[in-house]
């Protein structure tokens, strides 16, 4: 396959099946597949907000080669929108541009229409094809890869199974059980075994175009960059082939998603000021996890996410509209994660679950699982394991009480004991004095009975 874009009959650009392979780096402004009036737009308010730049330094902020880059220069500088101020280094290769007081005047003009300054987008198609050509069911997550990733969680082999034949699927899966069980650590699990499977990378571009406007794709938080693989290149001519730095190579990512969620959040965020495109999470998740935790509690309504979401989790494609009436076809490939302490028969009718077609229940551990579970934190933390202090710790707390035993109570518990030894000035134990002072403070229970207890 290959990136190189043809023109059609209307003179619009039209490229060719993408995927990383063919990733090579255009050589002309028509490979780009981008309109050219676009990316004469974004040389200008690029040259506008950096004062000076040779072909080089521009093509580093575009990411689009020397040969692009000087062909967009002539452009504009036969439109006399640009000036050559000198050589831009010793040898004299490279020129040094600043705009002319015409190209000045079409720069506020561009600015006003877009501010958008950094890579060139890609077009819409080419990010199709990429997304499809790396897709998220197409890992296979073995058993060894699972227990890696959950290796800390002490799961269950029934959840282990589960959890592995669900994500082999590549559907949507729903977490649900009581709190604090570890269905937040259970998605960023997943996110490992993502990694740590051949094809743990995915491209994503910095940007997409869409008739005619930008999509900032790319996000820092979501996306973790990772160094491209180095391959050995088999002739002198094969090695000065470049990539298409408009690309990234990263991680599956992992988005997530809490309280904060609305339904304005799945559309694409529109900057009234800057006039560009921002994608929405479950896009930036492409190739990847998207994480909805405490569904439920969000500000929309479960009723109202779950019908937006009924064709894109059924279809794996979503549509979008621009602020301009378009809209527009673009792939749903992430593992969607519904994570929820709440009964799903509150939260969906039938015919939404029947779309999830993965369900698994997250339980309380088993006292001996709740017992597994301290020694590793203990040892992870540095305290010293006692195992009739967790015995005590069961029956003489959590049985007197009648207190639900959850899987995250080890970890805060000590690191509540971690805390009470650091004040005391003493080393950190699980004496049962540090085991009622710890359980006094996290739990909801009467201050007297703790007193009187710890009195004793």
């Amino acid at each position: 396959m290959s990136s190189v874009a043809t023109m059609t009959s209307n003179g619009s650009a039209k490229t060719q099946p993408l995927n990383a392979r063919s990733l090579t780096a255009p050589t002309t402004i028509e490979e780009t597949g981008l309109p050219e009036e676009l990316l004469i737009q974004l040389l200008v308010r690029t040259l506008y907000t950096q004062g000076e730049l040779t072909e080089r330094s521009a093509g580093e902020i575009m990411k689009l080669p020397y040969g692009v880059m000087k062909e967009l220069f002539t452009l504009i500088q036969r439109e006399k929108l640009c000036e050559v101020k000198g050589h831009g280094e010793s040898l004299g290769v490279l020129l040094r541009y600043v705009l002319t007081e015409a190209g000045r005047q079409r720069a506020t003009a561009f600015m006003d229409l877009c501010r958008y300054v950094g890579p060139a987008p890609v077009p819409l198609n080419q990010y199709i094809d990429m997304i499809k050509s790396q897709p998220v069911n197409s890992l296979t997550i073995d058993r060894r890869t699972v227990t890696a990733a959950t290796e800390h969680l002490v799961l269950t082999p029934g959840t282990v199974d589960q959890l592995g034949e669900a994500v082999n699927s590549g559907w949507a899966i729903f977490l649900y059980g009581p709190p604090g069980n570890g269905k937040t650590v259970l998605a960023e699990a997943i996110g490992k075994m993502l990694e740590a499977v051949g094809g743990g990378e995915v491209y994503i571009p910095y940007a997409m175009e869409v008739d005619g406007q930008i999509i900032q794709v790319f996000d820092p938080i979501t996306h973790v960059k990772v160094d491209a693989p180095q391959e050995a290149a088999r002739s002198l001519i094969e090695a000065k082939v470049e990539k298409d730095t408009r690309w990234v190579l990263c991680k599956r990512p992992i988005e997530f998603a809490g309280g904060e969620l609305t339904m304005a959040t799945l559309d694409l965020s529109f900057n009234a000021s800057a006039k560009y495109y921002k994608a929405p999470p479950h896009i930036k998740a492409n190739g990847g996890v998207f994480l909805i935790d405490d569904f439920g509690r969000q500000l929309v309504r479960p009723r109202d996410l779950l019908n937006r979401w009924i064709v894109p989790l059924e279809k794996r494609v979503d549509y979008l509209t621009l602020h301009t009436g378009k809209v527009f076809q673009i792939p749903f490939d992430t593992i969607v994660l519904f994570a929820t302490n709440l009964e799903p028969a509150k939260l969906a009718d039938e015919a939404f679950l029947r779309r999830i077609r993965n369900k698994i229940y997250i339980a309380d551990p088993t006292p001996e699982r709740f017992t597994q579970i301290f020694e590793e934190v203990c040892r992870k933390k540095g305290v010293p394991y006692d195992p009739e202090a967790v015995q005590y710790l069961l029956e003489g707390v959590y049985v007197k009480y009648q207190l639900n035993m959850r899987s995250c109570h080890p970890r805060d518990l000590i690191e509540q004991i971690v805390s009470i030894a650091k004040f005391n000035g003493v080393p950190p134990t699980l004496s049962k004095a540090f085991i009622d002072r710890a359980c006094h403070t996290y739990f909801f229970v009467e201050a007297a009975e703790y007193d009187q207890n710890t009195s004793q």
